[in-house]
């Protein structure tokens, strides 16, 4: 895996080479490591404060160049605010600020991981560093040419000065795969929809058995012989054939139920017969978000050997509209006997996600399913781009999603699930319709979604304002966010690992 920022450990008497990087509170006092690096220039960084009426807010970021009195190229200095105030997700955004600063031709830079109090714990410098990674992360492999500028700061060697070299480097084991997961969930997000379809996808999932999680693809065939009809109901206008696959991480106690985590798939999603608008149809190509989430995470939880046992699903399809495309007033009888009258083609996510779930949990027995989906636009209309919407059937698997949100900033706001809205997908051909109508559109999707999970504890993502094209933050600069794996892998670090 390619990665534009490497990084390393360093006491924090240690030399800087290139850019300084240093941090200070909302009173610009800095810790006691980094007033001796500074050196002569404390007072320089006083006046330069003044001028520029720098007040050390959190993630406000004073920039010196060529800087009297140390030893460094640049002096950046970031502002912590408040310390009582400060937020475990602050050290990330800390992280990408100093990112950010790196500029064409930057070789090297030393952050001093020192807030005013004294230095940082190991967690907190690699929260740093994650921070760093994720915001000088760039999907640029097919351009050929480069404007000046658009390099930024690739291949930099930066070095976080820490209070224990040794912790630091623990800490960074366990925390660096989470950030390789999401690194690979952005790709796989950003990948155009020629390079990237069902059996290509299939394949890239497949590479996680190089860190022993189990694969087992299932083609057109197993899932015809399993009554998938769902599912391959959205592929068959495609030329690209269909692909489940299902990967096992078996990290926790012997014989111990996983949990389950089943991301939609749609590697293109044309809307099939109820065609899309041309405008924009482009972004769906990341209609695939929420299977690339779970791909990210499998990726994490095997790489720093997560001790959970773990099933993550992907149905991979495309939706196009040839000859033998799947129609409105269609049924299909999807894995669990139940039928389903299409009325829109474009609400073709639910469909795979049926069948995945119920494959899941009647595979697999799980103590609780998480799916993740871009499902709909209605979710974009109730939360914007700032929330995940969940639906859940289980209040303890709620709240602890909640509190991963919270915590790894990845955030979800629960939406209401209950039988009333069931009424609005019934159907008077089949057990059930795909979509509900206009009102309530998210919530529809996920009452649907709930007829499938067989009374498995279970909640759903919907990731659509959020795993492509939200808005750029401190820590990602990308179309294609890889949101969902820092989330999940806190929930199962949480729960499992944290009693």
């Amino acid at each position: 895996m390619s990665d534009a920022i490497k990084v390393g450990f360093v006491p924090l008497s240690a030399a800087p080479r290139g850019i300084l990087v240093v941090f200070c509170d909302d009173g610009l006092k800095v810790g006691p490591a980094t007033a001796k690096a500074l050196g002569g220039a404390n007072e320089l960084v006083k006046r330069a404060a003044t001028a520029a009426a720098f007040k050390g807010k959190s993630g406000a970021a004073l920039d010196i160049l060529a800087p009297e009195g140390v030893k460094a190229t640049r002096l950046i200095v970031i502002g912590a605010g408040k310390a009582t105030s400060l937020k475990a997700n602050d050290l990330l955004k800390f992280g990408g600020v100093a990112a950010g600063k790196l500029a064409a031709g930057t070789s090297a830079m030393t952050i001093m991981a020192e807030l005013p109090d004294g230095a940082m714990t190991g967690e907190q410098a690699v929260a740093i560093a994650a921070g760093l990674r994720l915001r000088a992360y760039k999907f640029d492999r097919y351009k050929t040419k480069k404007k000046d500028g658009e390099e930024g700061g690739s291949r930099a060697d930066v070095s976080l000065a820490v209070g224990d070299v040794a912790s630091a480097k623990k800490a960074f084991a366990s925390a660096g795969p989470v950030v390789d997961g999401v690194i690979i969930a952005r790709d796989l997000v950003n990948e155009p929809p020629n390079v990237l379809y069902p059996e290509e996808f299939a394949r890239r999932a497949s590479l996680l058995r190089k860190l022993g999680v189990k694969i087992e693809v299932l083609d057109v065939r197993a899932m015809d012989k399993l009554g998938m009809g769902a599912l391959l109901g959205v592929g068959q206008g495609s030329a690209r054939p269909s692909r489940t696959v299902i990967m096992r991480w078996d990290g926790g106690k012997k014989g111990e139920a996983p949990v389950a985590f089943v991301g939609k798939g749609v590697c293109f999603d044309t809307g099939g017969i109820s065609i899309k608008p041309a405008g924009s149809m482009e972004d769906m190509k990341g209609d695939m978000g929420g299977a690339a989430c779970v791909v990210g995470l499998m990726h994490a939880l095997a790489a720093r050997k997560a001790k959970a046992n773990v099933v993550g699903a992907i149905g991979l399809v495309e939706n196009m509209p040839d000859g033998n495309a799947q129609r409105p007033g269609d049924i299909v009888t999807s894995m669990s006997g139940q039928t389903i009258e299409i009325i829109n083609t474009d609400a073709e996510g639910r469909l795979v996600l049926a069948d995945v779930l119920w494959y899941v949990a009647k595979k697999t027995k799980p103590k609780f399913m998480v799916d993740l989906a871009t499902l709909t636009g209605a979710i974009m209309v109730a939360l914007g781009t700032e929330h995940a919407g969940m639906f859940s059937n289980n209040d303890e698997l709620a709240g602890r999603l909640l509190t991963a949100g919270l915590e790894s900033g990845e955030k979800v706001w629960r939406m209401p699930l209950g039988p009333e809205y069931d009424k609005l997908i019934d159907s008077q051909f089949a057990d059930m319709k795909n979509t509900g109508g206009r009102h309530g559109g998210s919530i529809t999707a996920a009452q649907f979604l709930q007829r499938f999970v067989d009374g498995t504890p279970w909640a759903h993502l919907d990731i659509a304002g959020t795993a492509m094209g939200a808005p750029k933050t401190d820590i990602n600069q990308s179309w294609g966010s890889g949101y969902g794996v820092r989330l999940l892998d806190r929930l199962v670090a949480d729960h499992y690992e944290r009693k």
